[in-house]
This record gives C-alpha cells, sequence and structure tokens, in this order.
C-alpha cells in the first residue's frame, strides 16, 4: 500500500465516526457523567523504549507521516508524543453516549478477494488500516470497536478537521457577524493586493478559488508545498517559510479558472477560513473551537491541533482527539444534537445548505476523470467528494 493510499484509507474510515451518524428521538434522557474510559484493565498505549524507537525511525530527510505499516499506524495515534499541539478545552459534565448495541452491524458481510467476511473481522483484517468506528444511531452507540488503539486514545483525525472550520464560519454567518459573499479580504486585510483579493468567502469554502494552489506533496516550489512547509505539515528546514499568514498574502500563483466555476481541493483553503476565524472573533483558532464547539459538546477529554512551527495550527489536517468526542461533534448535525449539547450549535439552515445548497457543476471535471485514475487529483477529488460542499 502507499503513502498516500495509506492515509487515505485512515481519512475514510475516519470519516465514519462523522457520516455515519443516526437521526435522534425527540426525547433524550437527561445527560449523566461518562463512566471514565480507564479502567482496571487498563494498558499503555507505547511503552517507554517502543516510544524511543518509534521516534528514532522518523525520518529525517522528508515528511513524518511518509512512511507505511505498523510504523505509520504509532505514528497516527501518537502524534502528541513527538510533536507540538495546542489544545482544545472541555467544559463541563461528560455527556453519556448510552448504549444500542446493534449486533448486526458486526455481522454485516463485507466482500474482499478471499470472499464475504463479518464486518467486525474486516476492521481488524489486514484490508483495513483503520484505528477505530465508532457508529451512533438515534444518540446512542451502536457498534463501537478499537481493532488498533486503546479507546482514551487521541488518533489524528486529517481531514475530517476542515469540518471544523466550515462549521465555525457557518456559526459566525448565523449571528451575522460574516457574510460569505463578501471577499475574504473585507475581512483580512493583509490579503488586498494579494492573490485571493475579490474572492469570495464562499467560494474559498467550496475550494473553488480558481488559485492554483492545489494539494502538491512532491514540487517543494509549488504554492501548497510552500503553504505546508509554512505549517509543518511539509519537510521543511530552517530556509523554509515559517509563516502561513505573510505567504498567503505574499504569494502569487495563477489563476487557472475564474472564482467559483471549478473545485481543487486545497488545505490552503482552510487555513484561509480559520484566518478569518481569528479576525472576526479575536482568539487563536484553537482557542475559538474550544469556545463554539468543543466546550459544548460534553466531550470526555480534551483535544488537540497539531502545531509544529511556532504555535500555529495545522488546522487542515492536524485534529487528535478519541474518536467518541469526534461521534459526539459529529451529532451536532442530527436531530439527536440533545444528546450531548444544550443548545442547537449547528442551525437547520446550515444543515439544509449541507444536504442540497451545493454546486455539484464544481465536480464535473473529477468526474470527466473517473474513479479509477491514477493521477493524485483524481484520488483527491475522489476522496474529497465524501466532504460534500460545505
Amino acid at each position: 500500500m502507499s503513502d498516500k493510499s495509506f492515509i487515505i484509507t485512515v481519512s475514510v474510515f475516519f470519516l465514519s465516526l462523522f457520516f455515519m451518524v443516526g437521526c435522534a428521538e425527540k426525547q433524550q434522557d437527561e445527560a449523566q457523567s461518562e463512566p471514565s474510559v480507564i479502567s482496571e484493565e487498563f494498558r499503555s498505549a507505547s511503552s517507554v523504549s517502543q516510544t524511543r524507537d518509534q521516534i528514532a525511525r522518523l525520518r529525517k530527510d522528508d515528511i513524518w507521516w511518509t512512511v507505511n505499516g505498523r510504523d505509520m499506524a504509532w505514528n497516527n495515534k501518537n502524534l502528541h508524543r513527538f510533536m507540538p499541539t495546542v489544545n482544545l478545552y472541555r467544559e463541563g459534565q461528560v455527556k453519556t453516549l448510552n448504549d444500542a448495541t446493534n449486533p448486526e452491524i458486526p455481522a454485516f458481510k463485507i466482500e474482499t478477494p478471499e470472499g464475504p467476511i463479518a464486518f467486525e473481522d474486516f476492521l481488524s483484517s489486514d484490508y483495513t488500516t483503520n484505528m477505530a468506528v465508532v457508529i451512533l444511531h438515534k444518540g446512542k452507540i451502536a457498534y463501537e470497536a478499537y481493532p488498533r488503539q486503546e479507546p482514551y486514545e487521541k488518533p489524528v483525525f486529517w481531514s475530517v478537521a476542515k469540518v471544523y472550520a466550515s462549521s465555525i464560519i457557518a456559526i459566525l454567518e448565523d449571528r451575522g457577524e460574516i457574510d460569505v459573499s463578501k471577499s475574504i479580504d473585507h475581512y483580512i486585510s493583509e490579503l488586498k493586493g494579494s492573490a485571493f483579493e475579490g474572492v469570495s468567502i464562499r467560494n474559498v469554502l467550496d475550494m473553488a478559488t480558481g488559485i492554483e494552489c492545489a494539494e502538491e506533496y512532491v514540487d517543494k516550489e509549488s504554492c501548497y508545498y510552500r503553504y505546508s512547509m509554512s505549517v509543518g505539515d511539509g519537510f521543511y528546514d530552517e530556509s523554509s517559510p515559517d509563516n502561513p499568514y505573510q505567504l498567503l498574502a505574499s504569494i502569487t500563483p495563477p489563476r487557472y479558472a475564474e472564482q467559483g466555476t471549478d473545485y481543487q481541493y486545497s488545505g490552503a483553503n482552510t487555513f484561509l477560513l480559520s484566518w478569518l476565524i481569528e479576525e472576526v472573533t479575536g482568539l487563536p483558532y484553537q482557542d475559538a473551537v474550544s469556545k463554539e464547539i468543543w466546550n459544548k459538546i460534553g466531550a470526555e477529554s480534551d483535544g488537540s491541533f497539531l502545531a509544529p512551527r511556532y504555535g500555529v495550527p495545522i488546522t487542515h489536517g492536524g485534529l487528535l482527539a478519541r474518536p467518541r468526542d469526534v461521534a459526539r461533534f459529529g451529532l451536532l448535525f442530527t436531530p439527536s444534537y440533545k444528546t450531548v449539547s444544550d443548545e442547537k450549535i449547528i442551525s437547520d439552515r446550515y444543515i439544509n445548505l449541507i444536504k442540497s445548497g451545493g454546486n455539484e457543476r464544481l465536480f464535473d471535471r473529477y468526474r470527466s476523470l473517473g474513479r479509477s485514475g491514477t493521477s493524485c487529483q483524481s484520488r483527491q477529488g475522489y476522496r474529497c467528494c465524501l466532504y460534500g460542499l460545505f
């Protein structure tokens, strides 16, 4: 399995925590304190010697995630051991996720080249690389499995992190603090005169800026790789860009299409949104996520974002959290939100926009490439279709 295939597979299985959330009962039981996941059968996630060995094995000449197999699995759930992070703070009583196990889920047959196998066996087989799965239905746990991690561990959720930025934009929009029809430089003065001047916030949300800054992890002179260096997601040294704010305000990538006409996946768009959130709220991005989301969902634990360079979070893919807490976040998008929150954080307006307000024409170019395409763009396009337009 290639490096990128591994990452895509992990991302897809982590996305199940977000999208496999069911509808709610109209009446919810009063939340009670969640039992601790630290039990008498507690097992350490990594010994002292294993941690030293794994950190010593990290690439010195390339991005840390350019490894495979067990090394990658260890890295995915132990990033806090070797990389700086910034916290997402929980608050208040833990909100219970009651058990309503559905025995049909683990027994469900998955077709494989060697024949059908039960879903439960599939998760722990070599056909997958997933760490954990949490499936909720009507606000309760229908199925939960941790084939490659302990329940208390906080693996990286990769691009699920992007949904937090778009969600906070929606929250601020509902309050009248942001108008997504306005250009992003209306709120971020540093972007006036930049390649992004005049680009509407909606087109940044839709990843349809028309600015050539597609995800690229080979060409170190490309717009995206230079951005990834600046936040510590790409390989960097002392001569690399180290300020993503200055970089995106000064870099001059070409315009390849009119804004709003073509979809091009790029974490740089997510960073622009997180910068916008900082400008409007007056808070560092991670504190805005804490205030608007994390301390309102009855989380079991603090979360965090990777922040390798100068405390600036990797907002496009650096979320570290317990799987159950990410599932709690997913409930905000369903009628089951009362299971975890006393207030409706994600509005019906925004949910309806997600369901029916997207511009499907933006994906035409990726559809024309086909799912079986071998180019990086075709694989990226297929992966990103899972997110939809936010």
